[in-house]
């Protein structure tokens, strides 16, 4: 089975975790479910006694027959036996709707848990775990630990009725009752076998989902690309090798899940064979009447059922405390970002000191070693270098995204491992290269992070962004629909629109991650506009491509390989001759104004 499993290996952060330390987990879910599982259980003690009560009233009707009744006993024994019925209907119809609002109950606040567990997560576990088997495990493996909630009420229920079929066959029968006892171990300890790799199956099974989520929702992403450079086939055949290994793997859950009841069911008729001849030997001898043995027979085939259920439980309930062993690793999932402190801030100045910080992804690769740097409040910094010269990463460093591994990170005096994350992140804007917007309009995204301004807070600080000249573009203004990922806006638009959105915040410290890299010079001229205005009255720190970014600055930091080179303005740094300057020959020096003009110089001389 090896080839099977290729692949699906537990992720990191994936736990073992024993059956009784998972039970008393479930537990605490069912807890607030208590007066609901209690009437439940009522139900289920007075269905059991009204179907236990079917064949006992018909056996002791059926000696009143051989006696002679009359129409009107007819009638009544009817009726009795339609009333045990609606009874035995009504106590189970009862049961199940609270066992229906128990396991929905249970479900919702175990997927609110494991939610609430997602939005905490730190950056760096997205950067290492496929979104789509993230999601996988918030919603069908939640899904599935429904099996859990109701096997356990199903339990309950099968129970009831075994305790009473067993007092019932005792009255009828002292010795064949013993003899159905003895048979009975070798039914559960059948069933128990199954247990290991019940719990294996099932695990590969649900990884197996999570893997088929994560590469639709990859595919689906990025079908553009995939359509751009006619890969329509590739993908397809990628999804066809994960869903035949998902075929595979559901087929071997389907074979272990799917013989565990013939099996019992072919011990509980051989059991039932062996009664038989036992009490037919017993009608032959007189120890008890055929009616007896019949009635025996009867209520021993009432009794198989859920003791075979009740022997089979612990297999099935694999496939519940599989799922959630996922949902539960996935919420005790430990963050790499961890605070120190719990301090709220009310006034952010914006200045930043990286105090010798040691930083990496991952241990093979450093990013910054012993790195120092002083960003004055209210100083615009550029950073410039190479792609990995580590830009991008002091600015996530400076937003807390990612837990650095030595030195210190101080805003205004405060460590930030000190801070109260939720009210740093208060007085923090980001604009990055490539920005999110939700469905909705472009109106909702401006307000996103400030759900109490007004329309006319909105409609202001999106008349800040290039003096507004871009509303004029869109169908409906501010009430154009964004359509999902902003995909009805172009590029530019989506960057003003998250321009808005941080200006509408009002930060203390604004960071521009190359946020005008991939935008055309006009909408470029725009947020530079809105630029210009709000990097005044803050701290700003920007990543640039862009000449105009960066020229203006109070200081630029040039960057390589993690270590600070470089540093000045734009005009003392391109006297030096150095690094800047060559960036500058190579990336920014068509972007001049200069070279613009000579350039169109030699055109028009052409």
């Amino acid at each position: 089975m090896g080839f099977i499993m290729d692949g699906l290996d537990a992720e990191e952060y994936d736990r073992q975790y024993g059956d009784r330390e998972l039970v008393k987990r479930i537990g605490s879910y069912f807890r607030p479910q208590t007066v609901r599982i209690l009437i439940a259980a009522l139900m289920i003690v007075l269905d059991s006694l009204a179907n236990t009560g079917l064949p006992i009233y018909i056996s002791r009707s059926l000696d009143r027959l051989e006696d002679g009744i009359s129409t009107e006993e007819l009638l009544g024994i009817t009726g009795v036996l339609v009333g045990l019925g609606s009874l035995a209907w009504g106590f189970n119809a009862i049961r199940r709707w609270l066992q229906a609002q128990a396991v929905g109950n249970v479900v919702l606040h175990m997927r609110e848990d494991a939610f609430d567990a997602v939005v905490q997560r730190d950056l760096s576990f997205y950067d290492q775990y496929p979104s789509g088997k993230i999601v996988s495990r918030v919603t069908s493996d939640t899904q599935q630990f429904t099996q859990v909630v109701t096997l356990t009420l199903e339990l309950m229920s099968q129970i009831l009725l075994v305790v009473i079929l067993i007092g019932y066959l005792f009255s009828v029968n002292l010795r064949l009752t013993l003899i159905t006892l003895a048979i009975s171990p070798l039914v559960v300890i059948t069933a128990l076998a199954f247990r290991k790799i019940a719990r294996s199956t099932v695990t590969q099974s649900r990884r197996i989902v999570a893997e088929v989520n994560a590469h639709i929702q990859e595919t689906v992403s990025g079908i553009g690309v995939a359509k751009t450079f006619r890969q329509e086939q590739a993908i397809y055949d990628e999804f066809q090798d994960v869903n035949r290994r998902s075929y595979r793997i559901n087929l071997r859950t389907g074979y272990v899940f799917n013989s565990i009841f013939p099996i019992l069911a072919l011990l509980a008729g051989a059991g039932t064979a062996a009664l038989v001849f036992f009490g037919g030997e017993m009608v032959k001898t007189g120890s008890i009447s055929a009616g007896e043995w019949y009635l025996f027979i009867q209520g021993l085939m009432m009794f198989w059922f859920p003791l075979t259920s009740i022997a089979s439980f612990w297999s099935q309930f694999q496939l519940g405390l599989a799922a959630g062993e996922r949902v539960f690793a996935l919420i005790d999932a430990e963050s790499k970002v961890v605070q120190t402190g719990d301090d709220n801030l009310d006034l952010v100045l914006g200045e930043i000191t990286f105090d010798h910080v040691d930083f990496a992804y991952n241990e093979e690769e450093p990013v910054l070693q012993d790195f120092s740097l002083t960003i004055k409040a209210g100083e615009t910094l550029a950073l410039v270098g190479h792609t990995g010269s580590g830009k991008s990463s002091i600015a996530r460093l400076i937003a807390r995204f990612y837990e650095f591994q030595g030195g210190r990170i101080l805003v205004d005096g405060h460590d930030v491992r000190s801070l109260n994350m939720s009210n740093y992140r208060e007085f923090l804007g980001i604009v990055t290269q490539t920005p999110f917007l939700f469905d909705g309009t472009v109106a909702d995204n401006i307000r996103y992070g400030c759900q109490d301004a007004s329309d006319e807070d909105v409609q202001s600080v999106a008349k800040q962004v290039g003096g507004g000249d871009w509303l004029d573009n869109l169908p409906n203004g501010l009430d154009t629909e964004v359509g999902e990922r902003g995909g009805n806006l172009s590029m530019g638009q989506r960057q003003l629109v998250a321009l808005a959105r941080v200006l509408l915040q009002d930060p203390s410290i604004f960071i521009l991650d190359e946020a005008t890299a991939s935008v055309d010079p006009l909408t470029e001229t725009l947020i530079q506009e809105g630029l210009d205005e709000v990097t005044k009255r803050r701290t700003s720190v920007v990543i640039a491509h862009r000449l105009s970014t960066i020229k203006n600055a109070h200081r630029i930091i040039v960057l390589s390989k993690g270590k600070i080179i470089e540093e000045g303005t734009h005009d003392e740094l391109l006297a030096q001759g150095g690094h800047y300057a060559e960036l500058y020959n190579t990336y920014f020096r068509h972007q001049s104004l200069e070279y613009i003009e000579k350039s169109q110089a030699i055109v028009s001389a052409a």
